[in-house]
């Protein structure tokens, strides 16, 4: 082992989420060197025994105080460019993770402030490390996800309709959809969502029937974006 040096791993979280009509990410303020002050994706390294997963789920509690994501976590890539981190040879596993709204996020461990930033501002932010990299490879992955997969209803309530699941699409893809046409493609497509058998209640306008994620895994025929 003498001829391999060692190195360390971390751990980084592209947590997405719908707020307010926009596509947010969670991104912490560091508090610590290097990039004292800079927005970064929260994560941290990982323990001599610890499994990844439960890496990236424990500094999502540490860093924002979020408890474990109740949506969508998956391994997002590696990144292990050699001069990426000032500190030393680190290699990173990025994990994504699509969530319902969640709570204002609270900072801790060695986090300065924790925060859901739009999408939109994030060409201002200048992240640390590779982070930028990281980000967009992140939200690219999310917007292809939601063509193939039913993972848009990760965005939504349990229960959810056809015109809240359609601003997912529509604040994802950063792009507006025909609700009709919108409409017939996600009821016949099968397994992409169910009815639960009510409506909604005591908002303007008609009653809209409510629906929850079906079983299925995959969309067929897909989803595409209006530009493709």
């Amino acid at each position: 082992m003498a001829d391999y040096p060692p190195f360390a791993v971390t751990v980084d979280l592209v947590v997405l989420t719908v707020r307010a009509d926009a596509l947010h990410l969670l991104l912490v303020r560091r508090g610590v060197p290097p990039y004292e002050g800079r927005w970064a994706l929260p994560g941290g390294f990982v323990g001599i025994d610890e499994d990844l997963a439960d890496a990236a789920v424990r500094e999502l509690a540490e860093e924002t105080g979020l408890p474990e994501p109740a949506g969508h976590l998956e391994q997002l890539g590696t990144y292990g460019r050699p001069d990426r981190d000032p500190r030393g040879r680190v290699v990173t596993v990025a994990w994504l993770a699509l969530l319902p709204d969640l709570p204002t996020p609270v900072a801790g461990s060695d986090a300065a402030s924790a925060d859901w930033v739009p999408v939109s501002r994030l060409t201002a932010a200048r992240l640390a490390f590779d982070h930028d990299r990281i980000v967009a490879d992140g939200i690219e992955r999310a917007r292809a996800k939601l063509e193939y997969t039913p993972l848009a209803a990760a965005f939504c309530p349990a229960e959810f309709t056809v015109a809240q699941l359609r601003a997912v699409y529509e604040t994802v893809w950063d792009t507006r959809l025909d609700p009709r046409n919108f409409h017939r493609k996600v009821t016949g497509t099968p397994g992409f969502v169910e009815p639960v058998g009510r409506s909604t209640e005591g908002e303007r306008g008609r009653p809209a029937q409510l629906f929850r994620r079906g079983p299925a895994t995959l969309l067929h025929p897909p989803m595409l974006r209006p530009d493709r």
